[in-house]
């Protein structure tokens, strides 16, 4: 929730291979233009002086380096709201680790429970190993998503899972996951809005959107598996 935005500041390229990929322009083609350091610091300021919540950088994790360079200079600039780190769930635990007390509130995607549905469609295989265990990280630095008294995230984390046809993603034991290993109170979107993009019409089934009754089933599955807090959904 808010009134003034989030400071979305989108980088070029991704390290997964997502034939679906809504942004494939950006993460596939690198669309966009080079920033020196000063120049993103001073993006990054320019968004607080606009009113926005946080700066919410999106697919940083081949960036990280130059992004915490450009943070160090905007901050002793006076950059005080929140960092988010929004990112698909397929990063380097050692960066992840790397960057406590950095980042204040993580966002990761958790795409996939199974490793051939990972490989067939982001060419990603280890994708279900190295989400669990950057998430788990994630969870241990900020906690359970903490909000003000505006409804207004300030710190924590706060998973993202795209329900995909036919159960691609594999979405009851991304939840069970969640409950069993991070904490029934993180805070979750179970993601409506999956279209074909970029390849999709090429890999069925995910050549059509999703069904209101394969949304509903994911929502049940995750209110089964005892999570507390979904997002647009009263418990």
């Amino acid at each position: 929730m808010g009134m003034t935005g989030s400071g979305t500041i989108f980088f070029g390229y991704c390290n997964l291979g997502c034939v679906f990929c809504q942004n494939w322009t950006i993460s596939h083609f690198g669309e966009g233009a080079e920033m020196s350091f000063e120049a993103l610091a001073d993006a990054m300021l320019d968004l607080q002086g606009m009113g926005c919540h946080n700066i919410n950088i999106v697919t940083p994790t081949h960036q990280t380096p130059m992004i915490l360079r450009s943070l160090a200079i905007a901050a002793v600039n006076g950059l005080r709201i929140p960092i988010v780190y929004n990112c698909g769930g397929y990063e380097s635990l050692e960066v992840i680790q790397l960057l406590d007390s950095v980042v204040d509130i993580y966002m990761p995607d958790f795409k996939y429970s199974d490793p051939e549905m990972a490989f067939r469609y982001s060419k990603a295989k280890d994708y279900p190993t190295i989400a669990k265990a950057v998430i788990k990280e994630m969870h241990r630095q900020v906690g359970d998503l903490v909000m003000d008294t505006r409804g207004i995230a300030t710190r924590g984390l706060l998973v993202r899972h795209l329900v995909l046809p036919e159960n691609v993603a594999g979405t009851a034991e991304v939840v069970r996951f969640i409950v069993d290993e991070i904490s029934k109170n993180t805070y979750v979107n179970i993601m409506d809005q999956y279209r074909p993009c970029y390849k999709a019409n090429e890999h069925p089934p995910l050549d059509r959107r999703i069904t209101s009754k394969e949304f509903t089933e994911a929502v049940k599955l995750a209110l089964k598996a005892g999570l507390t807090r979904l997002d647009g959904v009263t418990v």
